[in-house]
């Protein structure tokens, strides 16, 4: 029996001092630890993009005709984007041509791209290629289709000065290794 009690008060011992060394040491600075600022720091994004969402967004030209999709976004060493990878053609993926273009010539839209037939006359939104990312809708659109667009943490499309066939012809884009 007095085996099994000292068995025991050694196991708690042991259990004891695993649970203190995991404990917070006492510090006598008062400035806050990375970890404490991290967390007590609130972030808003407000207005922003996430590139996760940017992947197959669709690339449409000034005559809103479909071009291709965004593929990658690359960055340079301090984020900032700096080319878009877009692809073009193909079908499900194969066959599809990657063009590299400079990210700044691309024009993010949060409206849906006017649509080329003519069901529903002066009720539709229209896109230019000179979009500037500001909301035009006629009078005769529906509000709901405003308001879902600005929640939304991504845009409803690009816009590239460009033709499919032009895209199609620049230098394909390789990753190199």
């Amino acid at each position: 029996m007095m085996k099994s009690i000292a068995a025991g008060l050694a196991g708690t011992a042991l259990l004891a001092t695993v649970a203190f060394a995991q404990s917070p040491t006492a510090t006598t600075d008062k400035t806050p630890t990375a970890a404490t600022t991290a967390t007590t720091t609130t972030t808003t994004a407000s207005g922003q993009w996430r590139t996760s969402k940017m992947d197959g967004l669709k690339v449409y030209n000034d005559a809103n005709e479909n071009i291709g999709t965004i593929s990658d976004l690359l960055m340079d060493k301090s984020g900032d984007i700096k080319i878009a990878v877009i692809g073009v053609g193909g079908f499900l993926g194969l066959g599809e041509h990657l063009v590299a273009v400079p990210y700044e010539k691309l024009k993010f839209v949060n409206e849906a791209v006017a649509s080329t037939t003519t069901t529903k006359p002066a009720t539709t939104t229209t896109t230019t290629g000179a979009a500037t990312g500001t909301e035009k809708t006629t009078t005769m659109a529906p509000a709901a289709s405003t308001t879902a667009t600005t929640s939304k943490w991504y845009p409803d499309h690009a816009v590239f000065n460009a033709t499919k066939d032009e895209l199609k012809n620049m230098p394909e884009f390789k990753y190199s290794e």
